[in-house]
């Protein structure tokens, strides 16, 4: 039984571990309120709002929050809605909205969206971080895959010993 508590632990600990990486592979902003993220341009470290055209998102600088429009309202929150959380923010154009001293940029979306289409990228953005590295398909110290179990496969697990 000992063991068995060990290793159910370890799986435990493993898929956490797992878990937060892939949440830092996905761009979940890691900074603390009013500083750039790490996906932010080069050079721009104090603009308040970016605008991410390619899925009609902003980004707000001193909070650390994404807002866009979900369920008929615009939502602030710390990372990309669950559909757009695969979106490489290194590599998406962000564009700077110096001009605009408002908190809700969106009122002007509709100017955003002619102004800078979908895949507008007019020119190589450098940011002010390196994009992190891809996850390995399988860690090297774990034999089992922690992402191959389901939470509900280990409580059937820990139920049948």
């Amino acid at each position: 039984m000992n063991t068995l508590m060990k290793n159910m632990k370890l799986l435990i600990r493993n898929m956490l571990l797992f878990i937060s990486q892939t949440s830092k592979a996905q761009g979940i902003t890691e900074t603390s309120p009013g500083t750039p993220p790490q996906w932010g341009p080069v050079g721009y470290e104090n603009e308040r709002f970016y605008y991410l055209p390619d899925i009609d998102v902003y980004y707000e600088v001193p909070s650390g929050e994404f807002i866009y429009y979900s369920g008929g309202a615009w939502i602030r929150r710390f990372s990309l809605p669950l559909r757009l959380r695969r979106y490489d923010l290194f590599n998406a154009f962000k564009v700077l909205l110096p001009d605009y001293y408002g908190a809700a940029p969106f009122i002007y979306l509709k100017e955003h969206k002619v102004r800078y289409p979908k895949g507008y990228h007019p020119y190589y953005q450098k940011t002010m971080g390196d994009k992190p590295v891809k996850l390995q398909k399988t860690s090297p110290s774990c034999k089992i895959h922690p992402s191959s179990f389901l939470v509900k496969d280990m409580v059937q697990f820990s139920e049948e010993k």
